[in-house]
């Protein structure tokens, strides 16, 4: 047994992957919140690694570019400094890679506030499940109350 860098005692065989799963990767450096979505995200198109498309199954290695399309036409873009192929902390995570995403500019800004205050007083775009009343009121068009 050896011990990392906080003096936890870490077995001998669990070294540092050369390479990894992109998906995997960017699940344990919390670049997405879970693995799922960051599969999604690169099935979608939304991640790019080296200039191209990535699906989720890309080995990554250090080094790495990669730039994340973010909601509202956002790019976030970090190279890879490190591998971990199992969930650490988040400050731990953080040092997984180098974020060199460009300062958003004052219009972005004023844009994103914008939304998040459209966001928080518009309505629900997606009606979800009746309620109560709205399901009685459904009967009674359909003619079955």
């Amino acid at each position: 047994m050896k011990q990392d860098e906080r003096g936890h005692r870490v077995p001998d065989d669990h070294a540092a992957p050369a390479s990894l799963r992109l998906d995997v990767w960017l699940d344990v450096a919390c670049l997405f919140r879970t693995r799922s979505e960051a599969q999604r995200a690169c099935r979608g198109g939304k991640v790019h690694v080296n200039g191209q498309s990535a699906k989720p199954h890309r080995e990554i290695r250090a080094g790495d570019a990669i730039e994340i399309t973010r909601p509202l036409g956002r790019r976030q873009e970090v190279v890879v400094r490190g591998l971990a192929d199992r969930h650490v902390a988040k400050a731990l995570a953080r040092e997984l890679y180098e974020d060199r995403t460009p300062l958003p500019s004052p219009e972005e800004v004023e844009l994103r506030r914008v939304a998040r205050l459209a966001r928080a007083f518009g309505a629900r775009t997606d009606p979800g499940r009746p309620d109560r009343r709205q399901r009685r009121e459904r009967r009674r068009m359909r003619g079955k109350d």
